[in-house]
């Protein structure tokens, strides 16, 4: 489990499968912030992501390893007319 602060709120998530044989890649057993948006169903919505105080550029969420305790703000684009 890794714990999150989330919009001002603590959130605890689960790591990817650890059972798995190791690999070369040892992001495995890591939390990215693609996975972290599949578990909070906001896939695909248009969304900005501020990672401790900076902001994290789209094409770079697959890189972007999260830690214990870091600081996200999550902000959802609401269409409206």
């Amino acid at each position: 489990m890794i714990q999150l602060i989330i919009n001002g709120q603590p959130q605890r998530f689960p790591l990817p499968d650890q059972a798995r044989p190791p690999k070369s890649d040892q992001h495995d057993a890591m939390l990215n912030i693609t996975q972290l948006l599949a578990h909070m169903a906001l896939q695909g919505k248009r969304i900005a992501i501020e990672r401790n105080g900076e902001i994290v550029p789209r094409s770079k969420y697959d890189e972007q390893v999260l830690t214990d305790g870091d600081k996200l703000e999550i902000v959802v684009a609401v269409g409206g007319g």
